[in-house]
């Protein structure tokens, strides 16, 4: 498939990121989780890059459309919660006791 690159450059939102790479989605899931997608699919984009720095961008497109429909389906099948992409996920509240430490001891 031939991407046109000038346009990939200028996405911004989930859906123009989706609707560029024909990706179907539903739009609940991604109003609910659409910073975890982008922030999985940099993730991704990242480890591309990496692997395959021998690619131009053309090259990488497809690679790219992979990663997207991947972080994509992990918010189908998964949450935010149980992702923890971000640091707020990874921070404990102070004062706060959770549920899961409180025993019948």
């Amino acid at each position: 498939m031939i991407w046109d690159e000038d346009k990939f450059k200028q996405l911004v939102d989930a859906e123009e990121y989706l609707d560029f790479f024909k990706i179907s989605y539903q739009q609940e899931i991604v109003n609910v989780n659409r910073l975890h997608i982008l922030k999985k699919f940099s993730q991704y984009l990242e480890e591309i890059d990496e692997n395959h720095s021998n690619l131009n961008l053309s090259g990488k497109l497809t690679y790219y459309r992979e990663a997207l429909g991947k972080a994509y389906q992990t918010f189908v099948e998964s949450t935010p919660q149980e992702q923890k992409l971000f640091k707020v996920f990874h921070n404990k509240p102070k004062n706060v006791v959770m549920l899961t430490e409180i025993t019948s001891d």
